[in-house]
């Protein structure tokens, strides 16, 4: 089964576990949006006049980002006119849930979000960074004494040859 749906200005064509990108929602990550659907397919089509009565779309917001920085440049000739400017079009990446027929609320709460790692302190940094730099050191001191053992070695059987 598909769905037609509009945001932004714009219709988009969409199916149960699809992600796609659409302009800026104002809803946070997380968050389930319902969307109004102009056209059902599937087994027996129907088309909205302008939308199909008691269906919708359920999405969860994925993510907030930007697309690429367009830069429109202008210059006039001779006249020592230029103007540069830059835009990012702002986007929101959604994952359609379930498309809806009859009136019905989504049934798929959203997603929760994964437990932020607690911080470390400055004191547990300034701790951590003095075990590092003392086991940085106890490394480089034992490499030393390899390389110092081996040369030892390396000249005790030089001497044993010359004899």
């Amino acid at each position: 089964m598909f769905a037609v749906i509009k945001t932004g200005g714009k219709q988009y064509r969409v199916a149960a576990d699809q992600t796609l990108t659409v302009q800026r929602l104002a809803a946070e990550p997380g968050e389930i949006v319902t969307f109004p659907v102009l056209i059902l397919g599937g087994e027996k089509m129907e088309i909205g006049a302008p939308m199909v009565a008691g269906a919708s779309v359920a999405a969860e917001v994925v993510e907030h980002s930007r697309g690429d920085k367009v830069i429109a440049f202008k210059k006039r000739r001779r006249k020592n006119s230029r103007r540069t400017r830059g835009h990012r079009q702002e986007f929101t990446v959604v994952r359609f849930t379930e498309i809806l027929t009859g009136g019905a609320k989504p049934s798929k709460a959203a997603t929760p979000e994964a437990e932020p790692k607690p911080t470390k302190t400055a004191e547990e940094k300034a701790e951590a960074k003095a075990k590092s730099k003392k086991s940085k050191k106890a490394a480089k001191a034992a490499k030393k004494s390899a390389k110092s053992a081996a040369k030892k070695s390396e000249s005790k059987a030089a001497k044993g040859k010359k004899k």
